[in-house]
């Protein structure tokens, strides 16, 4: 699965999931892209990052309130767990690990890592796919 964020030519922004990059371009090319907001179907693909640390001390959206939230962060958590588990800590040379996967330098597997915001860009600007793994808090009893 990818998750691409998305515009629609009335600036609107939202993300969306797909079972992989040639999903989206065949879903786009057959007209069933829309907007989640305003059903126009002249959509375009946003510039996206994985989660990158961040030096600075800028407050994001967050919710908690949500019905299904805790139900969401234990998805979350059960992801990123069989990530670690089954794939390979390659640590901060996730860029160079990642496009030799993508070129056939190395064997095809998962791995995670870092990378820093530069290299993120690159990443995307090459279209070598790659999603951000969730950081969540631990539960609180």
């Amino acid at each position: 699965m990818i998750q691409y964020s998305l515009n629609c030519d009335k600036g609107h922004h939202y993300d969306a999931w797909f079972r992989n990059a040639a999903a989206f371009d065949e879903q786009q090319a057959r007209g069933i892209v829309s907007c989640a907001i305003c059903g126009s179907d002249k959509i375009s693909k946003a510039p996206m990052a994985p989660a990158v640390a961040r030096t600075d001390q800028q407050k994001i959206s967050l919710s908690s309130s949500h019905p299904e939230a805790a139900k969401f962060r234990e998805l979350l958590r059960a992801y990123r767990q069989k990530v670690m588990s089954e794939a390979d800590y390659v640590g901060d040379k996730f860029a160079e690990e990642a496009r030799k996967i993508h070129f056939e330098e190395a064997e095809a597997r998962g791995i995670y890592g870092e990378a820093t915001r530069d290299e993120v860009v690159a990443l995307a600007e090459e279209g070598i796919e790659f999603m951000p793994l969730p950081d969540l808090p631990e539960e609180h009893n």
